[in-house]
């Protein structure tokens, strides 16, 4: 849809649309730039006041994945005519205090009415403009490291199919909520080690890893077997849960992988997440003190999960390996 559209010549605009990034970037000074998204997302379980957490820890993810600190955000909502006003009310007031605990402020905000309920918020934050993370930059030699688990979209549908009850689904959905300001603040403790990085959400781990793979120009090489998973999700693959964005986050990435994915596996690295964790590519001299800094920042899923090698004559690759 963008391939035909021209890209902004403003010499300001430090991040826009070429490769795909977390969020956009503009510079207003020589020591301070602008990072701007959106994002908005449907209901993932029946508490209003729980989705509106949720949907704001997503949107607020993107500013973080840039190294950014979130200062506005405004409020996007789609509210069906049949949603009760109290409803409506806890969804706002979820994502208010969520946007708080990033030390933000919701200042405004847009309504239509609509057959299907969104909610999500535009957030602006600030970031030096030579202090960016993004996803292009990764070397030959660094190590992967993954912030938080995979499956929340096996979760979420289970739950919308009756697959999982509440009380077991609940404690996931409740992480979904959690900020990723930690993982970002110790990322840019140690800048100068972390050479690229994204938040993994719609297009899955693997969707992620091809853009940062492609942008980067390298091969990208994840252990399975090391990548953190939410509770219950293998009880999903079993009793065939699935997304509507399984099925084209695979295709996106069918071209550039490499090895073989059993049933289990395909599930989660294609499965869509809703308020992912950090995807980093760092120095691997540094990868594991990041990992224990993580870690000790309350980052507690941080895992090493693969590292990244030299591109082929076939270009970027993504190899997957070992269960």
């Amino acid at each position: 849809m963008m391939a035909g559209l021209r890209r902004p010549s403003d010499p300001a605009v430090v991040v826009g649309t070429e490769t795909s990034d977390d969020a956009g970037v503009y510079r207003l000074s020589e020591d301070t730039a602008i990072v701007c998204t959106a994002d908005f997302i449907t209901p993932v379980l029946d508490d209003p006041y729980l989705f509106g957490k949720i949907a704001a820890a997503n949107s607020l993810s993107d500013v973080y994945a840039m190294g950014g600190v979130p200062r506005a955000a405004i409020a996007l909502a789609m509210f069906p005519k049949e949603l009760a006003p109290e409803a409506a009310a806890q969804i706002l007031a979820g994502g208010q205090d969520q946007v708080a605990e990033a030390g933000a402020a919701v200042i405004g905000g847009h309504t239509v009415r609509g057959q299907e309920l969104y909610y999500g918020l535009s957030v602006t934050g600030v970031v030096h403009p030579d202090r960016i993370f993004r996803n292009v930059g990764a070397r030959v030699g660094d190590r992967l490291i993954l912030t938080r688990p995979l499956g929340s979209g096996l979760i979420i549908n289970g739950l919308r199919k009756g697959a999982i009850d509440e009380a077991r689904a609940r404690p996931v959905l409740a992480r979904l909520a959690e900020l990723n300001r930690a993982a970002s603040e110790v990322m840019v403790q140690l800048f100068e080690h972390v050479h690229a990085a994204t938040d993994v959400t719609g297009f899955g781990l693997l969707g992620h890893a091809r853009n940062l793979a492609v942008g980067s120009r390298v091969g990208l090489a994840i252990d399975l077997g090391s990548l953190p998973l939410y509770p219950h999700v293998r009880e999903m693959v079993e009793k065939g849960v699935t997304t509507g964005s399984t099925r084209p986050n695979r295709e996106s990435v069918a071209p550039l992988l490499r090895g073989a994915l059993s049933k289990f596996w395909d599930e989660l690295v294609h499965d869509p997440q809703t308020s992912g964790g950090m995807f980093i590519s760092a120095s691997g001299a540094r990868a594991d003190e990041l990992c224990r800094r993580l870690v000790d920042a309350g980052v507690a899923d941080a895992t090493i999960v693969g590292e990244v090698k030299a591109s082929t004559s076939d270009g970027p690759f993504l190899e997957v390996r070992g269960e």
